[in-house]
């Protein structure tokens, strides 16, 4: 008689781009292999199937779930309840999108995907995409519900173990860290020839809290000071995707050595952090930052060493740990941000002695890869 095989359910009727999705395919790409070699069903269920398609994987579609909050919290504590009652025992059920749903599981846990309960949002931000601010007052509520269901919370950087053990009073060794496993190989891409100016680059989407206007008031600044001829900076921002786009086209489109360049593809992106003298990543909140990953990567497999200007946070602090050329400014502090681009110019700069703080959790849990965090998931004790 062939055993029954013990059940892994894996809830993301979320997660549908960017680095959300991108967990999403690595968690079903390890489960599709290891969860069939070690006798797991792995149950997943999403919004689309075709977005993460792995063999040896059961997929439930609710597609729904998406069409706003009351649908996706009745979906949280309503349907998944009902689906966790019909696929019998479950020896694991890991929500990957923060909410923590009412299941019948043997132990839950929850990946906290996003950092927005961290984010210190402005009135500005109501206007120019409410959802931001509205998501980040959100997730603090939708956070909490049922939090204590879980067994273990994982989360992908120190600060956020840090934080969210405060803010819900769980012991942070309840929280994995588990810093995300970027795919970190180049691609082939065209080099751009230097025009002789010294040139600063931060790519990012176009949303507020990215917070390009820092850095543009700082090149304007930095432009007053020394002219349009001697530097350049260049932001992934054309000017007309959205309400926040369009206001920095209109506030600093004058500005001659902005260069709105828009979204870039892969190997454009590439060629510019090998162009790039300077990143600087002004964001306000992150839960990684992997531009700041890919830069440092970059350069350091041409053998260059080149400098960032990061905005001194807790994100950044751990994401550039390890690279050699780091300085760290107040994220409103376009003119703080300004002295030091014109620093980093000339050359004349000392090193930023700013660390991150220790913050004593190197004895407690920490996962290094998936097969670790799911050895740790599952086992029975605590």
């Amino acid at each position: 008689m062939m055993e029954k095989r013990r059940v892994i359910v894996i809830s993301a009727v979320n997660l549908r781009k960017g680095g959300t999705l991108t967990i999403l395919r690595q968690c079903l790409e390890f489960l599709s292999s290891w969860g069939n070699v070690n006798g797991y069903r792995v149950v997943v269920l999403v919004h689309q199937r075709s977005l993460a398609d792995f063999p040896n994987i059961e997929y439930i579609e609710i597609p729904w779930a998406i069409e706003g909050w009351g649908k996706r919290l009745w979906c949280e504590y309503v349907t998944m309840h009902k689906i966790s009652k019909q696929l019998g025992e479950i020896e694991l059920w890991l929500s990957l999108h923060d909410t923590t749903p009412r299941v019948i599981a043997k132990r839950q846990a929850v990946y906290c995907q996003t950092s927005f309960p961290f984010l210190k949002w402005k009135w500005r931000d109501f206007q120019f995409d409410p959802k931001i601010p509205l998501f980040a007052m959100f997730t603090c509520f939708a956070y909490r519900i049922n939090i204590h269901r879980n067994r273990y919370l994982v989360v992908q950087q120190e600060w956020l173990r840090a934080g969210f053990s405060k803010m819900f009073g769980i012991t942070p060794e309840r929280f994995i860290v588990a810093p995300p496993s970027a795919d970190l190989s180049i691609p082939t891409f065209s080099p751009i020839e230097p025009d002789g100016r010294f040139t600063f680059f931060f790519a990012s989407t176009p949303d507020s809290h990215k917070n390009f206007e820092t850095l543009c008031e700082a090149s304007r600044l930095l432009e007053r000071e020394l002219g349009p001829d001697r530097f350049r900076t260049i932001i992934t921002v054309k000017g007309d995707e959205n309400k926040y786009a369009r206001y920095l086209r209109e506030k600093w489109g004058y500005v001659q050595s902005i260069e709105f360049s828009g979204l870039m593809d892969k190997p454009t992106l590439y060629a510019h952090y090998a162009l790039a003298d300077c990143f600087v990543f002004p964001s306000r909140i992150e839960t990684w930052g992997l531009p700041i990953t890919e830069f440092i990567h970059t350069n350091r497999i041409l053998g260059l060493e080149k400098s960032l200007l990061l905005a001194d946070l807790p994100y950044a602090h751990e994401t550039s740990q390890g690279a050699s050329s780091i300085f760290y400014f107040n994220p409103n502090g376009s003119l703080q941000l300004s002295r030091l681009m014109r620093e980093v110019m000339i050359g004349n700069h000392k090193k930023d002695s700013s660390l991150r703080p220790e913050m004593g959790f190197d004895h407690l849990p920490y996962s290094r890869n998936w097969k670790c965090l799911f050895e740790m998931l599952l086992r029975e004790n605590l």
